[in-house]
């Protein structure tokens, strides 16, 4: 009997050791996180990011200058009732014939101009004739630069649109996919003749 109690204690005994023996190999595993994978998980993000990220490019105004005169070459005389000067100085300010003016009233003053057939002396004889020059001066903010010439160029363009409903289209953009090469009467009519003078020699750069 005792012999089978002895036994029966070292088993326990045994026991015991074993679990103390796991519990304390669990204790000293330390937890580990793999990083040899991190330099290419890093490398494609990279590579993401180049391919899917957009730069902004500023491409500049598109304009078809005319071409460049010869120093003998005398530009054509244009009468002052046909010729509607905007200046727009370094502060921003816009002069319609040397008057102060607003934004808003470009458009209007531009389709009168153009438009105006001889009616009133201080505009156009005819749509032909009618020249929108605009000047600015070497400091003038970029922005103004660029409502202005938005302005004058809304103004030809909806003198496009409203032809192009008269012929019976539903706008100028409709007019011209028709064209097929043919020639474009509504521009030929109303031709945009924007002249963009130089600032003068004198003015200091911005």
């Amino acid at each position: 009997m005792r012999t089978a109690q002895a036994g029966a204690l070292s088993r326990q005994v045994f026991s015991l050791s074993l679990i103390m023996a796991l519990l304390k190999k669990k204790k000293k595993r330390e937890v580990e996180i793999p990083t040899s994978s991190m330099a290419d998980i890093a490398f494609l993000l990279l590579i993401f990011f180049l391919v899917t990220t957009t730069i902004d490019v500023d491409t500049g105004i598109g304009m078809t200058l005319p071409p460049k005169p010869t120093p003998d070459e005398v530009p054509p005389p244009v009468a002052d009732r046909n010729l509607l000067a905007l200046l727009v100085n370094e502060n921003g300010d816009i002069l319609l014939e040397g008057e102060p003016t607003n934004l808003n009233s470009i458009r209007s003053t531009v389709t009168r101009h153009v438009t105006n057939n001889g009616a009133d002396p201080n505009y156009s004889d005819n749509p032909d004739k009618a020249v929108v020059s605009l000047k600015f001066t070497r400091r003038t903010p970029y922005n103004s630069y660029i409502d202005v010439l938005d302005e004058v160029w809304m103004a030809y363009r909806e003198l496009w649109d409203n032809e192009a409903r008269s012929m019976g289209f539903a706008s100028y953009a409709a007019y011209t996919d028709q064209l097929a090469g043919a020639e474009n009467e509504i521009r030929e009519k109303y031709k945009a003749q924007i002249s963009i003078a130089e600032p003068d020699p004198g003015q200091p750069e911005g």
